[in-house]
């Protein structure tokens, strides 16, 4: 089999490449050319354990192609997957031109049957739309080609994608004919072999089972991080809050852990757009909308403890903030909770010392020199009067207290995932402050 993906952002690229690594001919599009020529090259634009290996190894077997020319990719393909970004707009709705761009653009090349797989996460209704502006361009063109839309979203975590899409919890396809089911399931073949269940719905309830997903995901860290909160006034320990309730399977252990806010290039903006869709037919989500709303919150908690422990005046004062992107293991800036931290530090006028493994150059992006970057943990510590650990990154888990005391000015940790024991943080004379649990 022979697919088009268009876009090579997470999703696309991703995509493509484990496509690939299955045995089936991919050509991935984009009109970046510089991005274009970059992959062609070996570069890889984002940062995500294995993707280089994965898109090397698939392009050296010629399984793998990349270029700018839609057209030429649709020549022999069975099926396009459309996986560009969505964007939020300012009322929370999701950006679709970038979709319906590529779909017009299909319409324009289109002249044998395929499948038009939406693959980017969209709202319901979308694969609506993308059908109309294929027929659209259909219609100018006087052709008469038949052809198939479909609804295949994502469950990728950032850090794991790889492994996510090669060994999948399940895949969902939305599709509204029996010939673009049979071409769907054949696609994803190997994975039947392998187990990995293959669930096929109505278009609509697959484009919205992405964002309840997700807004479920989001739900469960809200919800705990409002009970840290309340663990902090009533003397418990979330830790332990959450291993009890982690242990009963209704709950489960995943996506309980306090913190200091989800961020990423998903929860926020899905969250938003399935509130936004709810709206726009006449229902509030009151739950998500709280959940947005402890969120946001959320982000601000560590910084408040941080200005209390100053004594409210930041000015002149040194923060070294360990971890930057908003999760470990990739170095996706986007709704991080640091950029909040760090935002509202140098407002108060605040000296910010970073450190982040290797989002550091993404973080540019976002604040710019207005930080100070440093090669190494321990360095970023140099006369600090204050740590916030925003990111749970695998290297800060063994905590130096010999080497962070002796550069510390003043020796205070704010953990913001709570990797650290409070009892052994106070045993070696540092004043700890976590996520729902006492002080020391």
């Amino acid at each position: 089999m022979k697919i088009s993906v268009v876009g090579t952002g997470y999703v696309g690229l991703v995509s493509g490449a484990c496509f690939a690594e299955t045995g089936i001919t991919v050509t991935c599009v984009d009109v970046n050319q510089a991005k274009i020529a970059a992959l062609n090259a070996g570069a890889i634009p984002i940062w995500e354990p294995g993707l280089d290996e994965v898109v090397r190894r698939n392009a050296a077997k010629n399984r793998l192609h990349f270029t700018t020319s839609l057209g030429e990719s649709l020549a022999e393909a069975d099926a396009v997957f459309i996986a560009v970004g969505t964007p939020s707009g300012e009322d929370g709705s999701a950006d679709l031109s970038y979709v319906l761009q590529v779909a017009s653009e299909v319409g324009k090349h289109l002249d044998r049957y395929l499948v038009v797989v939406t693959k980017s996460t969209v709202p319901v209704g979308t694969s609506r739309l993308v059908k109309q502006a294929v027929q659209k361009e259909l219609d100018a063109r006087g052709a008469k080609v038949e052809f198939d839309v479909a609804s295949n979203p994502e469950f990728l975590k950032e850090g794991s994608a790889i492994e996510d899409f090669l060994k999948p919890d399940r895949i969902v396809i939305g599709t509204e004919s029996k010939r673009a089911q049979e071409l769907m399931e054949k696609l994803y073949k190997p994975f039947l072999l392998n187990g990995h269940p293959i669930i096929f719905m109505d278009i609509a309830s697959s484009e919205l089972t992405k964002y309840a997903a997700n807004a479920m995901l989001a739900t469960k860290i809200s919800f705990m991080n409002d009970i840290a909160n309340l663990c902090e006034l009533v003397g418990a320990d979330a830790t332990l809050v959450r291993k009890g309730i982690g242990s009963d399977p209704r709950i489960g252990a995943k996506f309980i852990y306090p913190g200091a806010g989800y961020g990423g290039s998903c929860f926020p903006k899905d969250v938003k757009a399935i509130i936004k869709t709810a709206d726009e037919h006449g229902h509030s989500l009151e739950i998500l909308k709280s959940v947005e709303q402890v969120n946001e919150r959320q982000k601000h908690l560590l910084f408040n403890k941080i200005w209390a422990f100053l004594g409210g005046d930041l000015k002149g004062r040194r923060v070294a903030v360990w971890g930057l992107a908003f999760k470990p293991n990739t170095d996706d800036m986007r709704e991080a909770p640091a950029l909040t931290v760090i935002r509202r530090l140098l407002e108060h006028g605040a000296t910010v010392a970073a450190y982040d493994p290797v989002a550091m150059q993404e973080a540019k992006k976002y604040v710019g020199d207005s930080v100070e970057y440093h090669t190494s943990a321990y360095e970023a510590l140099k006369g600090a009067e204050a740590l916030a650990l925003m990111t749970e990154w695998s290297e800060f888990r063994v905590f130096d207290y010999g080497a962070a005391k002796q550069l510390m000015k003043t020796p205070a940790v704010f953990d913001g995932r709570n990797i650290y024991d409070p009892a052994e943080m106070k045993g070696h004379g540092f004043y700890y402050y976590g996520i729902g649990r006492a002080k020391s």
